[in-house]
């Protein structure tokens, strides 16, 4: 059992009065982490705290900036074996997940250090004689950054490491569910270097939430907020940043299609469906959700996805036989999943493998003959429980790609690859990959999604956008400006 503190002013603290929360492990309920519990007082010291440090880190050279940030990946990928404990303590991910996570999240933070001298202006035409006209990008001031538990390292990185090389000073406020994880990259980052105040890190009670969000989002030092998370949450984030007027980026929730058309490569597709689908037992953003299969080769595909789906191994992530599929977050998602389940069964689908689950140990399962009428055609089950979907043609296909809230991640799979590319082009998500699964990331792509999956986008070029101030400044330079009076 860790205990742990928060950084405010590059000081290791504790919350108002001592305040604490527990974090339990979701397998055997024993005490996995103690954290702070922050009160509204300690989330406005943060921003007070990185909104002094702005002063100077917006004036470091982007050399500088780059140094630390490599500095910092180093320091995170040796930390790989503390992550493991942590994640499988806290979340019940697995130790393949945790090494993914790592190695990712030291990429972003490396693909961070390659912007800083890409934070690039232009030179804009201008009808006044001698006017030099410039789009200049400038930091835009403290970012809030609220990272999820379940890509802990990635999504955590992610809501940071690009405010920070673009000049911003950053507040992470770590997940209730991971706060042991989320403090090891702050860890890495203090080991990396950064001044005191440039990196700031909160931890709350899941009760506290909500205020501690609206204190640090109110406050006007705070000029952009980012939040991976549920669509729920989402929403409430995003009426906040509206109060106030503050820019957000959000990356929410998913119910990713995978549409298998009548020339796929099968067993390419079912490799897919099942990373897709089974990665981290179905709790990532971009989780294939609903597999769509022509009809005229739905039964060889089925068949195929059921025999893989049923030899991925399923276990206890803390010991040492490797697994794929670990613990689940919760019984909540248990209890969510096996609801669906008992919906669909009842409406006509079929088990394929798999079946309800009576702790947080979930099996990879299958539903086949899913139609409309089910609750989890609609719904995202964020657990290791993904419906088949049998339709006749393209056409209908994509009809079904698209009859949803969500709108993330997509993929199709087919050999004539070109028809491919046209389906895709017609599902309306912010991400479609073509013989490729649906969860797949780079730290220099444009990461994000479209209808209830959020706004904005994470990586690269898109990232310096979204964390900058475009700014128009004029210089006259040659002969005076005419007036008209």
């Amino acid at each position: 059992m860790s205990d742990l503190s928060m950084l405010i002013n590059g000081l290791a603290v504790s919350a108002e009065k001592g305040a604490t929360f527990e974090r339990r492990n979701p397998l055997d309920g024993s005490v996995a982490t103690r954290a702070p519990a922050a009160s509204t007082a300690d989330a406005v010291a943060a921003v007070e705290a990185a909104a002094e440090a702005f002063t100077t880190w917006s004036k470091t050279g982007p050399g500088e900036r780059r140094r630390l940030l490599l500095k910092a990946a180093d320091a995170l990928e040796a930390k790989t074996p503390q992550f493991v404990q942590a994640v499988g303590a806290e979340t019940g991910g697995t130790a393949m997940w945790a090494g993914f996570n790592v190695h990712l999240a030291a990429e972003m933070l490396r693909e961070a250090a390659g912007l800083t001298t890409q934070i690039s202006g232009e030179i804009i035409p201008s009808d006044v004689p001698g006017s030099l006209a410039m789009g200049v990008r400038q930091p835009a001031g403290v970012v809030l950054g609220v990272a999820p538990w379940n890509a802990p390292i990635i999504l955590a990185v992610r809501a940071i490491a690009t405010p920070l090389a673009c000049g911003n000073t950053v507040i992470l406020k770590g997940s209730e569910n991971c706060p042991r994880t989320h403090q090891l990259i702050i860890e890495a980052l203090q080991d990396a270097g950064f001044p005191a105040g440039v990196v700031n890190y909160l931890t709350n009670a899941p009760a506290d939430a909500g205020t501690v969000v609206e204190a640090m989002v109110a406050h006007p030092a705070v000029r952009r907020v980012n939040f991976t998370g549920s669509t729920r949450v989402g929403k409430l984030i995003a009426v906040t940043c509206a109060k106030h007027l503050k820019p957000v980026v959000l990356e929410l929730g998913g119910k990713a299609p995978l549409l298998v058309l009548d020339d796929a490569d099968l067993d390419d597709a079912v490799n897919g469906a099942a990373f897709g689908a089974f990665a981290n037992s179905g709790q990532i953003c971009m989780s294939t959700e609903r597999i769509i299969v022509d009809r005229k080769i739905a039964d060889d595909f089925v068949a195929r996805f059921a025999a893989k789906a049923r030899a991925l191994p399923l276990g206890d992530p803390r010991k040492p036989e490797p697994v794929v599929l670990g613990s689940v977050i919760g019984m909540g998602t248990v209890e969510h999943c096996n609801a669906l389940i008992d919906d669909a069964l009842a409406k006509g689908a079929k088990l394929v493998c798999g079946g309800k689950a009576e702790n947080t140990l979930m099996p990879a399962t299958l539903l086949d003959h899913v139609t409309p009428a089910m609750r989890i055609y609609h719904e995202e089950t964020f657990g290791p429980v993904k419906c088949i979907v049998r339709v006749d043609g393209v056409d209908a296909a994509v009809d079904c790609a698209n009859d949803n809230e969500y709108g993330l991640s997509a993929a199709v799979f087919g050999r004539d690859v070109a028809r491919a590319m046209e389906v895709a082009k017609r599902i309306e998500s912010g991400i479609c990959h073509v013989n490729g699964p649906t969860v797949h990331d780079e730290a220099q792509m444009p990461f994000g999604g479209v209808k209830g999956s959020g706004l904005g986008r994470f990586g690269g070029k898109a990232g310096v956008h979204e964390f900058t101030e475009l700014r128009w400044i004029t210089v006259q330079t040659g002969g005076k400006r005419h007036y008209p009076f």
